[in-house]
């Protein structure tokens, strides 16, 4: 099966694809839970206990099921949270003594695509070197058993155990104080997993919460709404004089917010106030930071100024949370929204970041624009160019050029990150520059170089 051997399934967050599609078609799905168990079984030298979650998209339940197929035919025991968030399947695995988490969702994507990202039983995402491993035993299983049938009973479909997700909502309240805040908290749930949780969560702190984007129909996800579009909650707020705003993505690893005049208040915004508030408490290890190349210039500074190591990590969150143990970090985060709180959870967990930024805001007695005023952003762009594929850029002449041009030119008054998305065919090419005119020309000429080289 040659297409398998060419095609990586792994990206930065798991696999992701088109539902229905190569990797996420039907037996193909019932191979790689047949494999992963495989995989999962060799360590433990029994079969595993799985736990499977996913997220509101219509094409879920028939990926829960195949998946669940393959999982029982290699002998796994599996167990449903039904829909639920991607850090609720981090937590539960790990408190609950399940041996694996596996989430079926595409995160930020379109309903149209779907994925499956694993945890350990730890609740940390697998390492690159382990998916690697289960890459390779889904490739040869695929080609060994090329007329594989699941010989597991055939499902329909999976009855979440909703039991498992009030667990998690209730191991979140524990996390923090009552939070005591005037005003209206306008709240979008990105009609995402978030719908199942945040509701019931917030019900539980008695807040005047209004929610809008909370139901989902299996192809409204991410459409105009949640994380992917904070100006929608932000607007939200100023219409309906709220205190300050909350915006989770599909599966609501990561948050973003927006202040009482609504301006959209970013990841950088809440790991200033975040790493400030933790200092404050001497509970900021190292008093040290971990960002990513795409955090903003501003964000060092103001930290600086605090006195706030920043060190930056490659995009995605599970680089973030690697550079945080490797250097015994307790914060760390992505512009995005994804923020690690490492003392309290082991991946981003967009209801845990909005519970502790009410308990700041509760704490300190001041606004959401307060507490990161003196946050000053460089100007920045970033433009996203679709490719057909991703040959290691330094290795296209033409776009390695105009990256060394830019760099040259902005060195000490700007940065220049040109990188692939780990879930898309894009390319994306983020400059920062004190100069609108010298950041607006260098994107164009680094995106123009893309384009004609490898653009779709």
């Amino acid at each position: 099966m040659s297409q398998g051997k060419a095609t990586k399934l792994f990206g930065t967050d798991g696999i992701r694809g088109v539902a229905g599609q190569f990797p996420l078609d039907e037996p193909t799905v019932e191979r790689i839970g047949r494999a992963l168990v495989a995989n999962i079984s060799i360590d433990l030298g029994r079969a595993p206990r799985l736990l499977i979650g996913r997220d509101t998209r219509e094409s879920g339940p028939q990926i829960e099921v195949a998946l669940t197929r393959g999982a029982l035919t290699a002998g796994a025991s599996v167990e449903s949270a039904g829909v639920i968030t991607t850090p609720g399947v981090a937590y539960i695995t790990r408190a609950h003594d399940f041996d694996a988490g596996i989430v079926i969702s595409a995160s930020h994507n379109p309903w149209t695509d779907n994925g499956i990202k694993v945890f350990g039983g730890d609740g940390y995402k697998l390492s690159d070197e382990l998916e690697l491993a289960i890459e390779k035993e889904i490739f040869r299983f695929m080609e060994t058993h090329r007329e594989f049938t699941a010989v597991a009973p055939k499902i329909s479909s999976l009855p979440g155990d909703h039991s498992l997700r009030e667990k998690y909502e209730s191991w979140l309240k524990q996390k923090v104080a009552i939070p005591r805040i005037k005003g209206k908290i306008v709240i979008d749930c990105a009609n995402g997993a978030a719908s199942a949780c945040a509701p019931e969560l917030f019900r539980m702190f008695e807040l005047d919460t209004e929610f809008i984007h909370y139901k989902p129909n299996g192809k409204n996800i991410n459409d105009h709404c949640g994380a992917l579009y904070p100006q929608v909650v932000a607007e939200e707020v100023r219409k309906r004089g709220a205190a300050l705003g909350v915006t989770f993505d599909g599966d609501a690893d990561r948050a973003l917010f927006a202040d009482q005049h609504g301006n959209v208040v970013n990841g950088d915004a809440v790991l200033l106030m975040s790493a400030r508030d933790l200092r404050a408490r001497s509970e900021l290890a190292s008093d040290t930071v971990v960002a990513t190349t795409m955090s903003n210039m501003g964000l060092e500074a103001a930290l600086k100024r605090s006195g706030i190591r920043m060190l930056r990590a490659p995009v995605g969150d599970k680089y973030v949370l690697d550079e945080m143990r490797k250097t015994g970090a307790v914060l760390g985060g992505e512009q995005s929204g994804h923020i690690i709180f490492s003392r309290a959870a082991t991946t981003g967990d967009g209801l845990l970041t909005a519970l502790i930024v009410l308990e700041i805001l509760s704490r300190s007695g001041k606004q959401l624009d307060e507490l990161v005023s003196d946050l000053k952003v460089f100007p920045q762009v970033i433009k996203n160019v679709r490719v057909r594929e991703k040959q290691p850029l330094d290795q296209v002449a033409t776009v390695s050029s105009a990256i060394r041009a830019a760099e040259q030119e902005l060195a000490g008054s700007g940065r220049v990150v040109v990188r692939y998305s780990g879930t898309e065919p894009l390319a994306r090419v983020m400059i920062e520059a004190e100069s609108k005119e010298k950041m607006e020309k260098h994107v164009e000429s680094i995106s123009t170089a893309i384009q004609a080289a490898i653009g779709a």
